[in-house]
């Protein structure tokens, strides 16, 4: 069953949060966690920000705040550790909304994957497993943005912060006796940095298959019409979806050349759609190529390969990994996620060192980091009841 917590403070008024900051600005330990409402809009809105510690249980409103620069001070202050499950959404959300970057995080999704749970995992999971506390799921979708709010929708938002410190020093423990704690501190380090945060802008252009199948120039045309989707988004604050949805983009782009009765007349585009952008569709396919668009061009992935026995190394590599993380008890996502694997496969050419260094180094080893590394150059060789991995040239061999 889930603990009740009778007691906490919430925090409305600017007196209140100068008071909460005045109590915890020294304190050990923090946990956090966040509600937020992303549906229908851009700009996701920051609904309700709640906080453990060991002065008590705090539920901040950042609806009637406008200003958070006491939290966000304390978010920032390397001095005190901030737990969190699953904190790159928070951080990822507070980074975009008032550029802060945390300092000292422990994170137990993390962690538990370094301690033999798989990666991602629920926060009930977690707590069921380390604390055997089963916790009530009866608002995990919720209005958090409505006012005033509902006390038991209020108390099932304390229990993603209730148990977090318990949960650090259960998985703390564990990490040390494992001598991975400085591996899973090498992991949120990354959290805390611009570059973990960056995304690039053109990445939905460069996910959709059809751009692989353009002309250079209706690839600046695809490339163009996401940019004006997210910045009309952003402009009024809609959900992308509601200014254009995706699923009429690739039609939009394979018939827009042949102007607007072709595009009226597709059965699969809402003519109102049509009316109401064809002048900015029409505008976007006629500017000129700018030079930042070419080098935009150089970006775009190259196309899957034919499945090639590179593939096949590829996915015996990755098994392999696999078996060593689950002799090691870690999760095989946090060595190398599927997505690099799949980039691997995609280009020949393409290596993350971030794989070969610090904690992964010590666990992968050099064999391993240097076949993943010069994959192209390994072949297989069957031998009636074994199988042998061998460089192409030189005597190497496993």
């Amino acid at each position: 069953m889930s603990a009740e917590v009778q007691d906490y403070t919430l925090i409305e008024s600017e007196e209140g949060l100068k008071a909460f900051y005045e109590e915890n600005k020294s304190v050990e330990w923090l946990g956090f966690d966040t509600e937020f409402v992303g549906e229908k809009r851009y700009h996701t809105l920051l609904c309700l920000i709640q906080i453990s510690s060991v002065k008590g249980y705090y539920l901040i409103d950042p609806i009637k705040l406008e200003n958070l620069d006491l939290f966000l001070k304390l978010l920032e202050d390397p001095n005190i550790i901030k737990i969190t499950h699953a904190g790159e959404n928070d951080y990822r959300l507070i980074k975009k909304n008032y550029n802060v970057l945390p300092k000292n995080i422990f994170d137990v999704q993390i962690a538990a994957g370094f301690v033999g749970y798989k990666y991602p995992i629920s926060f009930g999971k977690i707590v069921e497993k380390e604390l055997k506390i089963y916790l009530r799921k009866g608002y995990t979708v919720s209005d958090w943005q409505s006012r005033p709010f509902n006390q038991k929708q209020l108390k099932y938002a304390l229990d993603d912060v209730v148990y977090l410190k318990e949960l650090y020093d259960k998985l703390k423990g564990k990490l040390e006796k494992l001598g991975r704690l400085s591996w899973v501190k090498e992991e949120f380090e990354k959290r805390e940095t611009e570059e973990f945060y960056f995304i690039d802008p053109n990445r939905e252009a460069f996910q959709n298959s059809l751009i692989l199948g353009l002309a250079p120039k209706d690839q600046v045309f695809l490339i163009r019409m996401y940019e004006w989707r997210r910045s009309t988004a952003e402009r009024k604050n809609y959900s992308k979806e509601m200014v254009l949805p995706a699923k009429y983009i690739g039609a939009i782009v394979r018939n827009v050349k042949s102007g607007k009765n072709a595009l009226l007349n597709h059965r699969r585009v809402p003519n109102k759609l049509v009316e109401n952008y064809w002048d900015q569709f029409e505008s976007l396919l006629n500017q000129e190529v700018t030079d930042e668009e070419k080098a935009i061009l150089k970006k775009i992935p190259p196309p899957m390969n034919d499945y090639t026995q590179e593939d096949t190394l590829i996915e015996m590599l990755s098994l392999i990994i696999r078996y060593v993380c689950d002799e090691k008890k870690i999760a095989p996502d946090l060595v190398i996620p599927r997505s690099g694997f799949k980039k691997m496969k995609a280009d020949s050419e393409y290596f993350d060192e971030a794989f070969a260094r610090g904690w992964r180094e010590e666990l992968l080893g050099e064999t391993m980091i240097n076949w993943l590394r010069n994959r192209d150059k390994l072949q297989l060789i069957l031998e009636d009841d074994r199988f042998t991995l061998r460089f192409k040239e030189g005597k190497e061999s496993t």
